[in-house]
């Protein structure tokens, strides 16, 4: 059969991230799908119905990331204050106060973030005023960086009746003064009975979680991404996906993690409620295909689950390690009840002792011959050099975020509730690749400031900071090299997320997704790496970005 193109792209530096031809000049296109690359595809120039010089241009296949949350980065963009965590107290104040005085007065101020390091100077009465202050009577709830700790004001706490009588929740904590009066700072589940209260009393419309799941999805488009995984799906999340591809409005590969537990997001339903509804969210684009679990909290909060005792002196109680969102045994029966209907996993472990329960768990799923269903350690900064071998040995994912430890204001936090020796060595990524491990890129954004692959490609390939703010190297030993960096941007992801069949390299029979480079990632300076952008970016053969056509000559 004669093959015939809709498209030829040729004359770039296309790097199909595929064994066979790493480095090509043109690639095919017909029905959204690539029919040749390389030699194959310049055969086909004379009879497609258009051709696009790319005059040199780097091309890849559209990036991709593990690990985001997608609408809540869409609501924040369209809804909600947007501050930066590098922020100051003050600073934040006035972002705050900023914001508020475009509200009506009782329309209740979302969105985030402050800084972990900020989270003692917010435990104060006076802080409390002056949050009080800025927000000009209005209910108030802001997060932190890690989304699982908020700050709330004095008006949203008397309407969800917190006060020096309500006790903690199970794991959680509404933190008080010397006094016993809350400050509004609540740690994990102690913001859950709030969330409750201000979902009933302000409810998100439906068409507002669409508008900013798609919002989220061309942010993503913007920085090259044409696949990610949302980490924490809700179930009107999935529905808002489905009915965006009945629109032909989803124009990524999502596949989404329902969520098994929650104490910092209040979603409802949870675990069996949810899997029973996924099925008839499922589209040609949205696979919701693993459960999410959070089996700890976050180390600057004392609530990640550790092997060994945290930093004395931290404001935790002597020889406090932390502790996991669950024993053993349930731990088990969600992962064997799910595994045995096909169902993946993602798990988040920010402490040593959370990833070695996981990794325990997923052998006794192995040694069931159950080998399908695919784990993923969420962050895992944190892992006890025994278990590194593990990873691979159990076919494991390390779903790694390398904006959260980079140096900046999260590994800040971390020294000074870690041991120096234990804060200063996160993420082993070269030794888990040297025995074998996956590891796939993700940003967790928006707890990160942005989704851009290539800050934590630079992260990995160099330990800094992309930005340059924050100086020093963390664990330089565990640098890796670009072509393994890029590998955890692409393909590596579609291999995690189960997509490695449709994308996550440009060869024959895969979805026509790529970027078009500013820069050429194998020609520039590494300190240039963040700043390369996405050019265009294409979707099953069509165009769903583009930053500027300067590069790009239609020759038919």
């Amino acid at each position: 059969m004669t093959l015939h193109a809709d498209l030829v792209l040729r004359n770039g530096t296309i790097h199909t991230i595929a064994g066979n031809e790493p480095l090509v000049s043109a690639i095919a296109i017909s029905d959204g799908k690539l029919i040749a690359v390389g030699e194959a595809a310049e055969a086909l120039v004379e009879t497609a119905n258009e051709v696009i010089d790319l005059d040199g241009a780097a091309v890849m296949p559209g990036l991709m990331d593990v690990h985001n949350h997608h609408m809540m980065a869409g609501q924040m963009d369209l809804f909600e204050l947007n501050a930066n965590p590098t922020m100051g107290l003050g600073e934040l104040l006035k972002e705050i106060e900023k914001w508020s005085h475009t509200l009506g007065p009782d329309t209740w101020v979302l969105g985030g973030s402050w800084g972990s390091g900020l989270l003692n100077e917010l435990n104060t009465p006076e802080a409390l005023a002056r949050f009080d202050a800025a927000t000009g009577g209005r209910p108030a709830l802001i997060k932190d960086d890690s989304k699982h700790n908020r700050w709330a004001n004095s008006r949203a706490m008397e309407l969800a009746g917190i006060d020096a009588q309500t006790p903690n929740p199970e794991g959680g904590e509404i933190m008080r003064d010397k006094d016993g009066v809350p400050t509004g700072v609540l740690i994990e589940a102690g913001g859950m009975h709030l969330e409750k209260v201000r979902e009933e009393l302000n409810p998100t419309p439906t068409k507002d979680l669409a508008r900013a799941a798609e919002r989220g999805i061309q942010i993503l488009h913007s920085y090259g991404i044409t696949g990610f995984q949302d980490a924490a799906a809700s179930l009107q999340l999935m529905r808002a996906l489905k009915q965006l591809d009945e629109d032909e409005k989803l124009k990524a590969w999502v596949v989404s993690s329902m969520q098994a537990n929650d104490f910092i997001f209040g979603t409802h339903p949870l675990g069996e409620g949810i899997i029973a509804e996924r099925e008839l969210t499922r589209s040609a684009h949205h696979f919701p295909d693993f459960i999410k679990i959070f089996l700890d909290g976050v180390p600057p909060a004392g609530t990640g689950a550790f092997i060994e005792p945290y930093l004395a002196g931290a404001g935790f109680p002597d020889c406090h390690c932390g502790t996991t969102t669950m024993a053993p045994d349930e731990l088990e029966f969600w992962l064997m009840s799910t595994a045995k209907r096909g169902i993946s996993a993602k798990i988040h472990c920010t402490g040593d002792a959370s990833v070695r329960l996981v990794l325990d768990t997923v052998q006794k799923i192995r040694e069931e011959g159950l080998n399908e269903p695919k784990y993923h350690i969420a962050h895992g900064q944190f892992i006890h050099p025994d278990d590194i071998a593990r990873f691979a040995e159990l076919d494991v994912t390390a779903d790694i975020s390398p904006s959260l430890w980079f140096p900046g204001v999260i590994p800040e936090a971390m020294t000074k509730v870690l041991p120096a020796d234990k804060a200063s060595q996160m993420h082993p990524n070269k030794t888990l690749l040297s025995k074998g491990a996956r590891i796939a890129g993700g940003s967790d954004w928006p707890v990160s400031v942005s989704p851009n692959a290539w800050e934590g490609i630079y992260g990995l390939i160099t330990r800094q900071d992309p930005t340059g703010e924050f100086p020093g190297t963390l664990w330089a030993e565990e640098a890796i090299t670009l072509d393994e960096a890029l590998r955890i941007y692409t393909i590596n992801c579609a291999t995690a997320m189960g997509l490695e069949n449709v994308t996550g390299s440009l060869e024959v029979g895969k979805s026509a997704d790529f970027v078009i480079l500013s820069n050429d990632p194998y020609s520039v300076n590494i300190s240039e790496l963040p700043t390369i952008t996405a050019v265009q970016t294409w979707f099953a053969g069509a165009k769903v970005f583009e930053r500027s056509d300067e590069l790009l000559q239609a020759t038919r």
